[in-house]
């Protein structure tokens, strides 16, 4: 992560335009080394829009987005992303979708297989690593994917909804991993609609309506400025205020 400055991402007044469908923007987030930051909203709301623009998957219309400095397009190795969805191949191992993605990502074959050892040990799954993949549960799957993410060790991590689906045992160690890589000084971007894992895990909450930040802050804050005994109600209070 050397040669990344705070904040590792900046998205400033960005704004995303369809032919058909709404506005995402104007957007203003920050995420700095060490930060775990929760994107809250609605479907629909354009969380998912967000991450594809700071992917560079989406240009962006106004506005900027850099990451550690440089816009998505000429940082390449600075993010990486797990989607909510799994890009598993039934028929593959554990450690082939390992290996795999290691050699598209370093293009040598000695370098993936160092990379594809660190990814292995971090996923967990220890022996299943040799199973088929279509037989992992969703757990594991997401699992083997996060694995991946973190042996990449980029400066930011982006992740959408990392538990949705998942049974307590594997959100729980979903968790434990995505706040170690915080911890261990990567910045952190996530959505989620679990609002009590948010709640617990977050450093900073941005509530996002309508391709809109309508608030910030850290849970509690955002607790105590609400008057709200959780953040789905300070979520709520937020948005009223904004139709």
């Amino acid at each position: 992560m050397a040669g990344c400055d705070d904040p590792v991402l900046l998205v400033d007044g960005a704004v995303k335009r369809f032919r058909r469908g709404p506005v995402v923007g104007p957007l203003w987030l920050r995420v700095s080394r060490g930060e775990l930051v929760a994107l809250i909203g609605p479907n629909g709301a354009g969380k998912t829009t967000t991450m594809r623009m700071i992917l560079g998957i989406y240009p962006v219309d106004d506005g900027r987005i850099l990451v550690c400095g440089e816009p998505p397009g000429r940082a390449r190795g600075r993010a990486a992303f797990v989607p909510e969805e799994t890009a598993i191949y039934p028929r593959l191992t554990g450690w082939e979708h390992l290996v795999f993605y290691s050699r598209l990502y370093t293009g040598s074959r000695r370098e993936a297989l160092q990379l594809a050892e660190r990814a292995a040990g971090l996923t967990g799954l220890g022996k299943a690593l040799h199973r088929k993949a279509g037989e992992y549960s969703k757990g594991m799957k997401r699992r083997l994917l996060l694995g991946f993410a973190l042996a990449l060790e980029t400066p930011l991590l982006l992740l959408d909804e990392p538990t949705s689906g998942l049974d307590v045992e594997a959100a729980v160690r979903i968790r434990s991993l995505i706040r170690n890589a915080a911890d261990s000084g990567r910045a952190v971007l996530m959505t989620s609609h679990n609002m009590l894992e948010v709640e617990r895990l977050a450093d900073r909450v941005v509530f996002i309506a309508s391709g809109r930040v309508v608030d910030e802050g850290a849970p509690r804050s955002l607790l105590e400025k609400y008057g709200a005994r959780d953040l789905e109600e300070a979520f709520v209070k937020a948005v009223a205020g904004h139709r």
